[in-house]
């Protein structure tokens, strides 16, 4: 089937650009992961130079001529930007357009007007899962902030009852479901089809957010019971908006590319004749580039002209979009430079090798790798990117669910016990008016419920396909 991998220049298959054998590549992978941590961590480094500084200490400690290990960096660079940059740019704008033109407080303020008591925790999961599709997860923390402290102080709800059902349900659309940046970059290094990982991201995320949202927010409130702060409640901003679009409409909009894409890993796996041309059609309208596209188009008429944009705003609206993606597009390209070096120095025959000798499940390896780099840089996005490059070897051989599962994994590890090395640790201690010990207890505790019982199902979906 056709997937979202990227051909890249210096082909897997190619001679490593180093001899060295694997007690060498060993130590040098931990010594360019170690630069990589140190720089980030110690020195406040952005992740985008500790990348590229990583990657170059990883040809070098590899012992690779330094000309082949930059050629090897720029092209990973290069085919990974060109693989997921402009999904993610097209990601940015959706998120935008919903949020500026009020479609993000439609569907809270709807969903809301339903639910009341013991409904509220599940309503507030329903509205992160929702919202969270397009927007990245930083973008969804500050929108939907402000209804959680409100729906918490007017209803008289404990402030982690609601909280973490929201931060639960963004979380996992963040490590899970493209087409978010890290799900993206790990389904093109590992060759995933992009369809089938999303269909599947789905059956694992459901179980999955609503035992980290829900179930899990009775004890999270027990244990932490404060009011929400009123200080931290900003402006909604569809508040100087003289009308917005519509539930139905905006619900549809933001489904469009999911139900794109999740209509053509169907067709491919029912079908499967490249000749037919009900695959054909299904092929071009369901690739992420088309799917997230058209939602982009339909977006600019359902939701920007439908809250009184004028064309100038729209643009406007786009442009603004885009700038605050530029320092996720050159992490997100660097860490395909970092995996094309491991993988040209010859880090793949040393990870079959490991996967072999120590008789380790390749899901659960990956995940394991995943959770080892979150725990040491906290971010998400260099866990994911970092071990989507190691494990990528492992992908040879799989099947199509086998695949998608191995990027499930990844996303899964890449969520595990965020700590005081995570920006959105600090985020959300802030926002909530919490102590540090009173945020692991809710938020670094609810992300590895997220990690464990994510992997768990990943590793139950892996007996049955």
């Amino acid at each position: 089937m056709p997937s979202l991998s990227v051909e890249i220049l210096a082909a897997d298959a190619a001679e490593p650009i180093t001899s060295a054998g694997n007690a060498q590549l060993g130590i040098a992978v931990l010594a360019g992961i170690a630069v990589i941590v140190v720089l980030i961590t110690r020195f406040k480094l952005h992740a985008f130079l500790a990348l590229t500084i990583g990657s170059l200490a990883l040809g070098a400690f590899a012992g690779a001529p330094l000309a082949d290990t930059i050629k090897s960096f720029t092209t990973g660079l290069g085919a990974t930007v060109a693989g997921v940059g402009v999904l993610i740019a097209l990601g940015a704008i959706l998120g935008k357009l919903l949020a500026d033109s009020g479609g993000a407080d439609q569907i809270v303020d709807t969903i809301l007007a339903k639910a009341s008591g013991r409904a509220m925790p599940w309503a507030m999961v329903l509205i992160a899962s929702v919202i969270g599709l397009p927007l990245f997860f930083e973008v969804g923390i500050v929108l939907l902030i402000p209804v959680v402290l409100m729906v918490a102080k007017r209803g008289n709800y404990s402030l982690m009852r609601i909280g973490i059902p929201a931060l639960a349900g963004l979380s996992v659309m963040h490590g899970l479901i493209p087409p978010h940046p890290g799900p993206l970059v790990a389904i093109d290094a590992v060759g995933a089809n992009l369809g089938v990982t999303l269909a599947l991201g789905l059956v694992v995320a459901v179980p999955t957010v609503i035992i980290a949202g829900p179930v899990f927010s009775r004890y999270a409130a027990r244990w932490v019971d404060i009011p929400a702060p009123e200080n931290m409640i900003p402006a909604r901003p569809s508040e100087d908006l003289e009308k917005r679009p519509g539930f139905g409409v905006t619900v549809a909009t933001v489904m469009l590319p999911v139900v794109l894409m999740l209509v053509k890993a169907l067709v491919d796996i029912v079908v499967d004749d490249p000749e037919n041309s009900v695959q054909k059609v299904t092929d071009v309208i369901g690739s992420p580039l088309i799917a997230l596209l058209a939602a982009v188009i339909v977006a600019l008429f359902t939701l920007g002209r439908a809250a009184g944009f004028t064309k100038e705003r729209l643009s406007t609206t786009v442009e603004k979009s885009l700038a605050p993606i530029a320092g996720v597009l050159l992490i997100v390209g660097a860490g395909g430079g970092f995996k094309q070096t491991l993988i040209d120095i010859g880090v793949g025959q040393m990870i079959l090798d490991l996967s072999e000798n120590w008789s380790i499940p390749a899901l659960l390896l990956a995940w394991l790798i995943a959770v080892a780099i979150r725990l040491a840089t906290g971010s998400a996005t260099v866990a994911t990117i970092s071990a989507a490059g190691l494990v990528a070897p492992l992908a040879e051989g799989m099947s199509t669910g086998e695949t998608a599962l191995l990027v499930l994994a990844i996303g899964a590890g890449s969520l595990f016990f965020s700590h005081v090395n995570d920006a959105g640790f600090w985020l959300v201690k802030e926002y909530f008016g919490m102590t540090v010990g009173q945020t692991i207890k809710t938020w670094s505790v609810m992300e590895t419920i997220i990690s464990v019982v994510g992997i768990v199902f990943v590793l139950l979906l892996s007996l049955v396909l």
